[in-house]
């Protein structure tokens, strides 16, 4: 009885009232105290809440929406909270729309390399209070709106952080914008100041745990090897039939002082897409590839480019959707390669519709990504940005992963573990958005898949920095 404190976000009577009511119902709870919403991410906040949690759990709750308990659920959380003796326990829950139905909103288990800030844990978070306390008692930056992040980092350098995957509460959705406008949020420009404290807190714990890596680079001879061609473009794609061909003109048209090629990687299309790639047989540039019927994936497709005996010394991205913002894109990525002298070449894109009219937040340029910390907090961000642009020999001792999902997240993350990684900062790409893109509206398994890989991605690299330290 009483094992548990409270703590909600207020921002008036009505919106908090029923939360107030379900919680205080609860025989477990020994108290429930309401803070100010605009304050409630910071660690000011998270400092008044160790002050005052005095039951032996703390619980957070993190939406300003009502929330709800399946029968004995909390006594589940804090069973399992006291079996494993993790330092925080989360769980699966409901979604309850405005008309009363509910969804599942499964969530996934939490890892050494689950940081990215948005990691989705649903609103209730059941922390051990000496646990809370002890992160606290570390905290020693003052955040306005990365507290909460800071809390779960420090927290989790201690203990465990247990997913109870089972559904025991209900909280309601606000956010139902489909998956392919929010995964954008993280670099909206409008975000920025939230994301420099997300740095803050993120670099903080990389060195904590000995993941932190020092602005040092190795050198690359950009000079190695022989290749007829200087660079080129490559153009994976499965069943693009209706955009395929804009693609493909706008990487033939780019104008160059140097040979460059267009090698295009087809995965077994069935729609026509074939067709339309054979229509520029005669254009000297293109390189065609037809993949034999075992599995690829995006990242199969690109090590067919890549160890193409045509594939040039640099190889350049182009997604099947996408086009190239003029015809100076393939050059002007030579010339970042050899003034910057790196591995690794990424540029900025421009977000438009499927008739290339601009959409928000628009112009992508990860300004996140800095010379001296770029690749520490690209283990906190979902991806490096486009197009991008590798090196050729180093690419090909990499090796693309055999997937079809942040298989250029993962070779970005292991070049930049070693070597610098280049920026263009001007629109380079044209980023269509449409119906057909593979992330446009996914449901949330296949999110939660997706999420799933980029943070087991993101803990092997973290476990080879450690590793790379030590040494």
């Amino acid at each position: 009885m009483n094992s548990i404190d409270c703590f909600i976000p207020y921002e008036s009577d009505a919106q908090v009232k029923c939360t107030l009511e379900n919680l205080r119902r609860q025989k477990e709870v020994a108290s429930v105290e309401p803070i100010d919403s605009t304050l409630f991410r910071s660690t000011a906040t998270l400092r008044r809440i160790a002050s005052l949690a005095k039951a032996p759990y703390t619980l957070i709750y993190t939406r300003t929406t009502t929330l709800s308990f399946v029968l004995f659920s909390v006594e589940r959380m804090l069973g399992i909270a006291r079996d494993t003796g993790a330092a925080m326990v989360y769980a699966d829950h409901f979604n309850r729309a405005a008309d009363g139905t509910t969804t599942q909103a499964p969530v996934i288990d939490y890892q050494a390399g689950s940081l990215r800030d948005d990691f989705d844990f649903g609103g209730v978070l059941l922390y051990r209070t000496d646990a809370l306390k002890e992160a606290v008692s570390r905290m020693d930056t003052d955040y306005e709106q990365a507290g909460l992040y800071d809390l779960r980092l420090k927290v989790s350098q201690k203990g465990s952080l247990v997913h109870v995957n089972e559904f025991l509460y209900y909280e309601t959705e606000l956010d139902t914008r489909r998956t392919g406008e929010k995964i954008f949020d993280y670099v909206d420009p409008r975000n920025r100041s939230v994301q420099i404290e997300m740095e803050k807190a993120v670099t903080r714990h990389l060195k904590d745990v000995g993941a932190y890596l020092e602005p040092e680079f190795k050198s690359v001879d950009l000079n190695e090897g022989e290749f007829e061609y200087e660079a080129s473009v490559v153009i994976p794609c499965k069943n693009r039939v209706r955009t395929i061909g804009d693609a493909i003109r706008s990487a033939l048209d780019q104008k160059t002082d140097f040979p460059y090629n267009v090698i295009v990687v087809d995965d077994n299309s069935t729609d026509g897409t074939v067709d339309v790639i054979r229509s520029f047989a005669d254009n000297p540039r293109l390189v065609y590839i037809a993949q034999d019927t075992s599995y690829h994936a995006i990242g199969g497709n690109w090590n067919a480019a890549l160890h193409h005996p045509k594939c040039g010394r640099f190889a350049l991205q182009l997604d099947s959707d996408d086009l190239y913002s003029d015809d100076n894109v393939v050059r002007r990525f030579v010339e970042a390669f050899r003034e910057q002298n790196c591995a690794m070449v990424v540029g900025t894109y421009q977000l438009t519709d499927f008739n290339l009219q601009p959409l928000p937040p628009g112009k992508i340029d990860h300004r996140e990504w800095t010379p001296d910390n770029g690749r520490n907090n690209a283990l906190r961000i979902n991806g490096l940005g486009a197009p991008r642009g590798f090196w050729t020999p180093l690419a090909r001792e990499i090796n693309f992963p055999t997937t079809k999902y942040g298989e250029d997240y993962a070779v970005g993350l292991r070049i930049s573990r070693e070597y610098q990684i280049g920026r263009i900062y001007d629109v380079m790409y044209n980023c269509r958005r449409w119906e057909d893109n593979s992330d446009a509206n996914c449901d949330v398994v296949k999110m939660n898949a997706n999420n799933l890989y980029k943070d087991r991605i993101r803990t092997w690299e973290l476990e080879a920095r450690v590793r790379m330290n030590r040494k």
